[in-house]
This record gives structure tokens, C-alpha cells and sequence, in this order.
């Protein structure tokens, strides 16, 4: 009696799990029906046959035994050769149409693969969390470059590695500006050569007319203001104070935690793990 109650609960399940992937199906098909066959890109055609071959999969997999039924049915076959012997095996075995665990894991599996969600790119995190803004200004000293003072520039200029990747989708979508006080000319020359040499002007959405230098902190803040960008990224508490109620959104990058001065202040220890790409 358990036996049959658990062929019939696992039967169930499998029903369950095949109308969910029938519902999937349909509506991924639904999709390409208001298309044209003229209008359908070679992606589409490719994501059609795919979603196809998807299907055959897994009618193939749904309809394939598993091997203890296979074996179950060999023993059935061997002792049906022998009508002399009797054994109880054949009294309690599965129905050819039960499904076994098995089964159900397979299937569970599959459909479980359709329906996971594909992990975002980091373009899509980037303007997600950039709330799709098209403007962006950004301190160059504790954010792009490994340098936190103004007086590091007067020897060298170096720009962190691990900020590169997320630096350069923020320019593919967003008219980014990056700004920074120095003390001398010579500070500006060793900041644009570090630009340049780590690749930021090739992506073609930065240019070194975006690269603004002031000689005070408020002279950035001024800068800011002027641009009015949907996003400022700074590290100085004062300046992202001051501006807090110009700017639609500010980031805050501290090493350390930052207490949360405005509703649309947020903070993070660097400009890539706000974005999550480390």
C-alpha cells in the first residue's frame, strides 16, 4: 500500500513540474509570435532553437527509465521464463508507468535550470544601482587613485587596478566627469599620465577635457554644483554633506563605515564593492 502511495505522490509531483515548464515554455514562446520571421535577428533564431532542443531534452529524460526499472523489469521477465517458481518479488513490483526518485530528481533539476535567473554583467549592476542616471562626477584621490592627499600627487599618481573594470562601463552609459585639488601643474601632468597609461581614455567615453583640477575643496564642491550630476562619488564627509541637498544621489567611499547623513546618501569602503565586482 506504501508503495503505491508513494508512486502516486511522486506522479503527481511530476505533473506538477512538467506544467510548470509547459507555462515556461509557453510564454518564452509567446514572445517571438508578434515577431516577423523577416524581423527575427540571428539571436532570436538562435534562442528558438535552443529553447527547442531544450524541449526534446527533456521529453527524452522524462520518458527514459531509470534503472532500477530496468532491472525490475528483467527480473519480471526472467521469472515469467520459469512458471514453476514464484517469488515475492513479483508480487510487489513497481507499475511500468511509477515514476521513481530518481525520476523526479532529474526533472527537478531541469526545470529548476530553466528557471533560475542568469546572473547580471556587470554593466547591468552598474546601472542598477546608478538608478539609470546619465551623469556622474567622481573624486579621483581615495576612489580611482591609490593616493588619499593632495601632497601624495606631488610624487606619484597611481590608479587602483580593481577600479578599472567598474570605471570603464560607468563610461559607456553615463557622461562621467572626474575631478580632484592639486598643489602644483606638475600634480595635474602625473594624474592624466595615470589616467592614460591605465587604459581610461581608450574606451572612448572619458576624454582629458573631463578631467577637471581645482586647488581647493570647495572648488570641487563649485564644480559639482555647475555640472548638477545624478550622481557625485566622493570621499570627503564635508563636501558630500554640503552637497547632499543639490545632488539627487551621492556614494560615499570610506574604508571604514560611514553613518548615514541623507536618504540619498549611501556609502561603501570602495567605488567596486558598491558595486559588488570584487
Amino acid at each position: 500500500m506504501s508503495t503505491g502511495g508513494n508512486g502516486d505522490s511522486s506522479k503527481q509531483e511530476l505533473i506538477h513540474l512538467i506544467k510548470r515548464f509547459g507555462a515556461y515554455v509557453t510564454f518564452k514562446i509567446s514572445n517571438f509570435f508578434p515577431v516577423s520571421l523577416h524581423n527575427l535577428d540571428i539571436r532570436s533564431f538562435g534562442a528558438v532553437a535552443g529553447l527547442a532542443v531544450a524541449i526534446v531534452f527533456t521529453w527524452r529524460l522524462l520518458r527514459a527509465p531509470s534503472g532500477s526499472q530496468r532491472r525490475q523489469q528483467k527480473r519480471q521477465g526472467a521469472s515469467s521464463s520459469n512458471p514453476g517458481v514464484t517469488t515475492h518479488s513479483n508480487l510487489s513490483a513497481v507499475p511500468s508507468d511509477a515514476c521513481s526518485p530518481s525520476d523526479d530528481s532529474r526533472a527537478q533539476n531541469v526545470v529548476d535550470e530553466f528557471f533560475q535567473p542568469d546572473k547580471p554583467t556587470l554593466g547591468q549592476i552598474v546601472r542598477q544601482k546608478l538608478s539609470e542616471g546619465r551623469k556622474v562626477t567622481c573624486r579621483l584621490l581615495g576612489v580611482i587613485l591609490e593616493e588619499s592627499i593632495p601632497e601624495e600627487l606631488q610624487k606619484q599618481a597611481t590608479v587602483r587596478s580593481s577600479v578599472l573594470e567598474v570605471l570603464l562601463e560607468i563610461t559607456k552609459f553615463c557622461d562621467l566627469y572626474l575631478m580632484e585639488r592639486v598643489l602644483d601643474d606638475e600634480s595635474e601632468k602625473r594624474v592624466l599620465v595615470a589616467l592614460e597609461e591605465a587604459g581610461v581614455f581608450t574606451s572612448g567615453g572619458l576624454v582629458k577635457d573631463k578631467v577637471l583640477f581645482c586647488s581647493t575643496e570647495n572648488g570641487r564642491s563649485s564644480f559639482v554644483r555647475q555640472l548638477e550630476p545624478d550622481w557625485h562619488i566622493d570621499s570627503n564627509p564635508e563636501i558630500v554633506s554640503q552637497l547632499a541637498r543639490f545632488i539627487k544621489y551621492q556614494l560615499q567611499v570610506s574604508p571604514y563605515k560611514a553613518e548615514r547623513t541623507a536618504a540619498n546618501v549611501f556609502s561603501a569602503p570602495s567605488l567596486e564593492q558598491f558595486f559588488g565586482s570584487i
